[in-house]
């Protein structure tokens, strides 16, 4: 078991290199089954989460080199072997059910486990299933599993979302890639990730195009191609690193970030108190006076991000005065307020809403992480509070954050991690 020690009451400064985005990363990489050519995908981060998708498409049949240290992963066309995407694999990483679209589209059967990944509410699979029915799919589910087979392959057709889902968004874009005839698709997410997903199925050959903000029309081709694409960089990950200049009232450098698909967290942010300069070739500066309270509700892109609620929940924690944050997208995700009360935290949950009021200091304690997003909340909270913070199951970081370790080391973070 490992675990994070960190010193607190430091102030950080210095300069960090936004990793490419994981929540980018894993589509495209699903994506790849759809491809009968050499893939060369850049930018793409050393996480556990691509680790897990790169050995689910390996079981699947592809052959994959990842190069770490140029970030670097070439797929080669290769014979697939087993339509299925097994439970083991599944079980820690919820993007394994995009595998679902990409397999059924081109293969016309797939055999998926239901999902896992953090817990934070239910997130059920239904809008991906009944998508999929309407465009010819046979579905069932069967010990767990998720069985989908089109004999006569999928056909186009017109669908509109009850409500708003990346994973289900990026799931049919897929799998209407190859499907003959114009296929229509209502009402769905619009995150950076998922316009990454269409860059890169139209730079693949693909004829994806919007009618509006959130319908787009994909008119299915007969086969795509391989391609060399760098992948966007980590819009929660710089937010991340934002909060960690603003709660430890340091200075803080981004470098490679993106600023338009940013500036939801930033406007954010400012009304939070950050101090926010732009600086050449895509890089910004994150410093602050005071951490002042505000209201927030998390919403789909545009909106702000349930990915930051978390990190900007352990900020909200040392402002002067009372903050109120809505979560409208997952009905369990403040699983970390129980560990930020730890702390010393004066927090509030009602339903949907967490009630902040501010306080001086937060005081070291031992903690334990529940989920990817909360985890980081802790390191956050540590990183500012009085004392010595040790947060436990920290696996959870290592789904998505790479190098956060040495990251904040090079800002003057006194962190450790410690085999226990």
């Amino acid at each position: 078991m490992k675990q994070l020690i960190i010193q607190g009451g430091k102030k950080l400064y210095g300069s960090i290199v936004i990793s490419g985005s994981k929540n980018a990363s894993l589509p495209i990489l699903a994506a790849s089954l759809l491809i009968d050519e050499i893939i060369i995908l850049r930018n793409i981060p050393n996480v556990k989460d691509i680790l897990t998708m790169k050995t689910l498409l390996e079981s699947i049949g592809k052959k994959i080199e990842f190069n770490i240290l140029k970030n670097e992963i070439k797929i080669y066309p290769t014979k697939i072997k087993k339509l299925e995407a097994l439970y083991s694999l599944v079980k820690t990483m919820r993007a394994g059910v995009l595998v679902l679209g990409p397999l059924i589209a081109k293969y016309n059967f797939a055999r998926v486990s239901l999902p896992g990944g953090c817990a934070i509410g239910s997130r059920p699979v239904d809008l991906h299933i009944e998508a999929l029915k309407k465009m010819g799919a046979k579905i069932k589910i069967e010990k767990g599993y998720i069985v989908a087979e089109a004999p006569k392959k999928l056909k186009s057709a017109k669908i509109k979302f009850s409500s708003i889902s990346v994973g289900a968004t990026e799931n049919l874009i897929m799998a209407a890639t190859l499907c003959k005839g114009k296929t229509i698709i209502q009402n769905i997410a619009i995150e950076p990730e998922i316009l990454d997903l269409i860059n890169f199925l139209n730079c693949s050959g693909a004829k994806i195009s919007f009618v509006s903000k959130r319908s787009i029309v994909i008119e299915g081709v007969d086969k795509l191609r391989g391609i060399n694409y760098s992948v966007i960089p980590d819009r929660i990950e710089a937010g991340t690193y934002a909060v960690a200049a603003l709660i430890t009232n340091g200075k803080i450098t981004l470098n490679k970030i993106n600023r338009e698909m940013m500036s939801n967290i930033f406007k954010i942010l400012k009304k939070a108190g950050a101090k926010i300069v732009f600086g050449k070739n895509n890089s910004v500066t994150i410093s602050r006076k005071i951490i002042k309270p505000t209201k927030i509700k998390t919403m789909p892109y545009p909106g702000f991000p349930t990915d930051m609620q978390a990190q900007l929940m352990s900020l909200l924690c040392l402002s002067k005065g009372s903050s109120l944050i809505k979560e409208e997208i997952f009905e369990n995700r403040f699983l970390h307020v129980s560990e930020l009360k730890r702390m010393g935290a004066n927090i509030k949950i009602s339903n949907q809403s967490a009630n902040i009021t501010g306080i001086v200091n937060l005081n070291g304690a031992e903690v334990m992480a529940t989920d990817l997003r909360a985890s980081v909340s802790l390191v956050l909270a540590g990183l500012a509070a009085k004392g010595t913070t040790i947060i436990n199951r920290i696996y959870h970081l290592e789904r998505g954050y790479e190098n956060l370790v040495s990251k904040l080391k090079q800002c003057g973070a006194k962190i450790v991690l410690k085999n226990v």
